[in-house]
């Protein structure tokens, strides 16, 4: 695709038009051009970010200019209403290409761009820069991208911090070629979601009254009495930046020869500081492309969403400290907007031979927040017989203990010594693996709540429950995983 064809294509794109009446998209590339972006000052072509001053700076003439705010999209998103895209999250055509031929404004030259792996690319006879601007439908330009913040000079520091409270069962081959010289700064891509919505929850809360003890000294059980409520809560909810990776191999959470959640569990980012796309951010840096459309990530989206409305009801919830159990729940969307953007990552990766699999670690850092998540290779024979000690240890404090049981009724828990070795190993696995690590969506997400209705109507008075906490309460509950693993499982079959 040469740069008449790409003209010829936003032409027929331009002006966008609502798809329905609950569809509006709206032209976030307006006035973009390919080609040379020249300092204002010297007119010199190479032009990269400053990271320590967030600015766009001449590498030339060390002019800096400010970055250009990105402020065409819905910013009232209490009255937004339908569905607002922005044009970078346009589908992805199947047949869109990847390479792209630009002309050089100042030789002549024609130079060319795959798009797949960059938006810039030197001419290679006046080593001008040549940069994309213009959205196409590859999925290889954002509508925003939030620059980068952290040098690498500071990602170094956290990840070797990180790294190096965990070298005791680290795998020796790791401690030997671990170095961070060779991290990446990359650029992932995300769709950053707001929603305005209407949230309505029923079911029944349980309040504590009293917990007693009941028995002698060799048999003792613990009761509760408990207030069973009706509880409803209905509200108006509102959220921003919501922030959902668009590649499909980043959201495969469930791949076990890639720590892909280590990359989720550093979210969220400051989305609200995105500015206008410019291909000069990416200078200096790698970036990857979008390889997943909106109709795909929107279960993930809506599953989340309804994560969200149930964490914002539990602030009103504290009387029942035994929990609630929603039977029925319903979200009514009545507006979200999407913009599809690129933000920054500091990584760090190491390849694992283990048998016969390749296991790819990751330590990352959000190279705006400074947050820092990471899978080292465990040295399991190392890990294993420090465990075996420890669980022996503990055998033999228990077999001590248990002696004396008899006489002293605050010994009985003595057999909980027995499994000392093996809470250690599952302490000290997570904690190099952090397997279970994961963006809290429900919890960190931007939102606010209006129009709270409350119903809180005692129904019974129950006696001498066994168990401490309600059954089946599920007002802390996270189902938005499920629908990503969904997700993941629908497109591999459809790729076989």
């Amino acid at each position: 695709m040469d740069e008449n064809e790409v003209n010829d294509l936003q032409d027929e794109e331009q002006p966008l038009q609502e798809k329905n009446d609950e569809v509006k998209i709206v032209q976030t590339d307006t006035d973009a051009k390919d080609g040379q972006t020249k300092c204002p000052k010297c007119g010199a072509t190479d032009i990269s970010l400053n990271a320590k001053t967030g600015k766009l700076r001449c590498n030339f003439c060390r002019h800096e200019f400010e970055p250009e705010k990105f402020d065409s999209m819905e910013t009232d998103i209490n009255n937004l209403q339908g569905e607002v895209y922005g044009s970078g999250t346009q589908d992805i055509a199947q047949d869109a290409e990847d390479i792209i031929t630009l002309k050089c404004s100042s030789c002549g030259a024609e130079v060319v761009i795959d798009t797949k792996n960059s938006t810039q690319a030197r001419c290679h006879w006046c080593r001008n820069t040549l940069s994309i601007n213009s959205q196409i439908p590859n999925g290889a330009v954002p509508d925003v991208v939030l620059p980068f913040k952290l040098t690498k000079q500071e990602a170094r520091e956290s990840i070797e911090k990180f790294v190096g409270k965990r070298k005791f069962f680290a795998h020796p081959k790791f401690r030997m070629e671990f170095t961070t010289e060779n991290i990446m700064g990359a650029y992932f891509p995300y769709m950053v979601v707001d929603m305005n919505a209407h949230a309505d929850l029923k079911g029944e809360g349980e309040h504590e009254v009293r917990r007693y003890t009941v028995g002698d000294e060799d048999h003792k059980e613990t009761y509760y009495d408990a207030d069973l409520y009706e509880v409803e809560r209905e509200f108006d909810l509102t959220f921003e930046g919501l922030t959902v990776e668009s590649s499909l191999d980043k959201l495969d959470n469930s791949n076990k020869n890639k720590t892909n959640n280590i990359i989720n569990s550093i979210m969220p980012f400051d989305t609200e500081n995105c500015v206008k796309w410019d291909s000069n951010y990416l200078s200096g840096y790698t970036s990857e492309k979008r390889d997943t459309n909106i109709e795909q990530l929107k279960p993930i989206v809506e599953e989340q969403a309804k994560d969200i409305a149930r964490f914002a009801a539990n602030d009103s919830l504290e009387f029942y400290d035994r929990g609630v159990r929603w039977d029925n729940e319903s979200l009514d969307i009545k507006g979200q907007q999407w913009k599809s953007a690129y933000l920054p990552v500091w990584l760090y990766s190491y390849l694992q031979k283990k048998g016969d699999r390749d296991i790819l670690h990751y330590v990352a850092v959000n190279a705006r927040t400074k947050e820092t998540m990471g899978s080292v290779p465990i040295h399991m024979p190392k890990l294993i017989g420090v465990s075996a000690l420890i669980e022996v240890l503990c055998f033999v404090a228990a077999l001590f203990l248990s002696s004396s049981s008899s006489s002293d009724s605050d010994s009985n828990y003595w057999w909980l010594l027995l499994l000392g070795g093996i809470i250690y190993y599952i302490v000290m696995y997570n904690r190099y693996r952090n397997s279970g690590a994961r963006h809290a969506h429900e919890s960190e997400t931007k939102k606010n709540v209006t129009n709270l209705r409350k119903v809180d109507n005692l129904i019974k008075r129950r006696k001498r429950l066994r168990n401490s906490s309600m059954e089946g309460a599920n007002n802390h509950s996270v189902r938005g995983g499920n629908a990503k693993k969904g997700m993941i499982d629908n497109l591999k079959d459809i790729a076989k």
